[in-house]
């Protein structure tokens, strides 16, 4: 089959692809609600989010992408993903821990003031995933710094990315006066 005539087939027709995740409107009003509560009740703030990639395949981070999609629109929640360490208090690392990220991940941390969470997303940030044999990658996450969170799933949908950091600002309960 020729160029054009394969062209204007494909032109004509609609793209081959999945329909859309249905979200239930009920469920993602509750998680801003509950959200909004923990945020405000822990920090008095929004919660700003450093996202780490430690050597990923980058499906995690297409789902943390969709995060800020209309859809989600993450920053109605209070959560915000910062360009700085120096401004996070979550950091948010993806992908296994790769040899070559180890250092860059450990320096991330530093510069990160306390308190700060660390979040596991994904299977591969658990214990490597699919490529924990391989040379290059140590293991998991945990392998250089405490974990608070884990976020299972190979990659993890958008609402359970929501749901456990939900989870998280619950967990740590209202800050301390003193």
């Amino acid at each position: 089959m020729t160029l054009w005539p394969r062209l204007a087939r494909n032109l004509a027709r609609r793209p081959l692809t999945d329909p859309p995740p249905t979200v239930s409107s009920e469920v993602v009003q509750a998680l801003a609600q509950r959200l909004e509560e923990s945020a405000q009740t822990r920090l008095g703030r929004s919660l700003a989010i450093r996202q780490v990639d430690a050597g990923s395949c980058n499906a995690c981070e297409l789902e943390i992408n969709a995060l800020g999609n209309v859809l989600y629109d993450l920053e109605r929640f209070g959560l915000r993903f910062v360009a700085s360490p120096r401004h996070a208090d979550v950091l948010l690392v993806t992908g296994p821990l790769s040899r070559n990220m180890k250092e860059a991940l450990l320096r991330t941390r530093a510069c990160t003031p306390d308190p700060c969470w660390v979040v596991a997303v994904g299977d591969c940030a658990v214990d490597g995933g699919l490529f924990k044999d391989s040379y290059a990658v140590e293991g998991g996450v945990a392998a250089a710094l405490p974990v608070d969170l884990i976020i299972p799933g190979c990659p993890p949908t958008p609402t359970r990315l929501l749901e456990g950091l939900l989870a998280l600002l619950e967990a740590q309960g209202p800050p301390s006066r003193s």
